[in-house]
């Protein structure tokens, strides 16, 4: 094996496993970790594949703004969403349909012929992309108006942990 396969097996393996545990866990603390966890396993992927770009966008974006934004809505509602509540004994009937799609996804996956060699990617593309994200005339709108969302939820999240939620003094 080289070098490149075991790194792959070790990011696909961290986020696998981060997956799990955010799917899994009762913790909603644990679980946002997790998913922050998963957020980096991915930009260790894009990183594998030359996509400098998109693995430092995963990182601010996934692992650093929407984990902290989901940490900080948990700690500012006090645990109000933290209760543990007991295991569904449901899960083993998800489980069976789970495995059945999984199944069939494998069997279409498997039934479709793969070509040898994956074409040659043009490494300017990533760059391209990137400029065409700050470029002013193109995607600053978009941009701004996520950031003006993703700061009112913010400042929701802090005026309901507060109390002065809806029908409250």
């Amino acid at each position: 094996m080289s070098g490149s396969q075991i790194a792959f097996l070790f990011f696909a393996g961290l986020i696998l496993s981060g997956a799990w545990i955010v799917v899994t866990s009762r913790n909603l603390i644990h679980a946002a970790l997790c998913m922050a966890l998963c957020f980096l396993g991915v930009a260790g992927l894009f990183a594998l594949l030359d996509a400098s770009f998109l693995a430092v966008v995963s990182i601010v974006i996934g692992a650093g703004g929407i984990s902290v934004l989901i940490i900080f809505a948990l700690m500012l509602t006090r645990g109000a969403a933290m209760t543990d509540a007991p295991l569904s004994n449901r899960w083993p009937m998800a489980a069976a349909i789970s495995l059945v799609f999984f199944g069939l996804l494998t069997a279409m996956i498997l039934s479709v012929p793969l070509p040898n060699a994956a074409p040659p990617i043009n490494q300017d593309s990533v760059a391209l992309l990137g400029i065409a994200f700050v470029d002013p005339n193109q995607y600053l709108l978009p941009f701004e108006v996520a950031s003006v969302l993703l700061l009112a939820a913010l400042i929701g999240a802090v005026y309901v942990s507060w109390g002065g939620g809806p029908g409250k003094q």
